[in-house]
């Protein structure tokens, strides 16, 4: 198991770095790694943009779109919002459960979140949306990642997320979902980087390993 933090904030390069991973052969190392994007929409593989994002919003408010390789549905993402990635061989699934989300749940109720798992794979807390998650499989190895909803900006999130549903033809819609940051739920006033750090630790203690810091010189080609 190799435990990684991403120190890029381009989702382009953190998505590049995912698909590195993905790209190994079956029986590299199971890999679990967490980075923070700066204000973007993240767009799954087969949605159109136009209908599921305010286009108009996100070039005024200088909040990047971006498609990634896997399904699902739109979400926004910045500073208070931390993406986890789960990478590992068809073959060998050691650092997934049965459940692929059942980790990061563990690692909630460390920190008294009972999470569940929706219709859509996505986790809840108090029957409100925290985690959205999606999937890609290739030939040799199996990505699974998603979101947690910290201390985003939910009105934000809301106005970057108003596409016109009218443009969407055949393509995946976004499903809407009641959503609600962590922080909310504990009452904390932590910032988003020392609730990462918190997370880190106990992944720390869980898989017995130290967690590796990729600069971004790290991440060249």
């Amino acid at each position: 198991m190799l435990l990684l933090r991403s120190m890029s904030d381009a989702p382009s390069q953190n998505s590049a770095l995912e698909r590195r991973f993905l790209s190994e052969p079956p029986d590299a190392p199971d890999i679990l790694l967490f980075y923070i994007n700066r204000p973007s929409v993240i767009v799954g593989r087969n949605q159109r943009i136009e209908a599921e994002v305010d286009v108009a919003c996100c070039r005024e408010e200088g909040i990047e779109v971006f498609r990634r390789i896997s399904g699902g549905g739109a979400v926004y993402q910045d500073y208070g919002n931390i993406n986890y990635a789960f990478i590992c061989g068809k073959t060998d699934v050691s650092c997934l459960d049965a459940d692929f989300a059942a980790p990061i749940r563990e690692a909630l109720r460390a920190f008294g979140i009972t999470a569940t798992v929706g219709k859509r794979k996505e986790l809840l807390a108090d029957g409100r949306k925290i985690s959205g998650t999606a999937s890609h499989v290739t030939r040799n190895r199996i990505l699974f990642h998603g979101t947690l909803l910290h201390r985003t900006d939910l009105g934000r999130m809301s106005r970057a997320l108003r596409g016109d549903p009218d443009l969407r033809g055949r393509r995946i819609a976004s499903v809407p979902s009641p959503v609600v940051n962590l922080s909310d739920l504990t009452g904390d006033s932590e910032p988003t980087t020392a609730f990462l750090e918190k997370l880190l630790l106990f992944f720390e203690g869980r898989y017995g390993v130290k967690s590796v810091t990729l600069t971004l010189q790290d991440q060249l080609p």
